[in-house]
């Protein structure tokens, strides 16, 4: 069975949709890796200041 063919309206709905998901997980995944950053940071300080 053929999918549903869609109008160019429709195609450009769903593209957009689909940025706006993918902007919003890679939000999500930049604020992790900083997090872990900021952590690997604060360990080699505090390592830093026990020596």
């Amino acid at each position: 069975m053929r999918p549903k063919t869609l109008n160019f309206e429709q195609l450009v709905k769903r593209n957009k949709q689909e940025l706006l998901e993918d902007e919003h997980s890679i939000s999500r995944i930049e604020k992790k890796l900083e997090s872990k950053q900021i952590e690997l940071v604060k360990k080699k300080r505090d390592k830093k200041v026990s020596l």
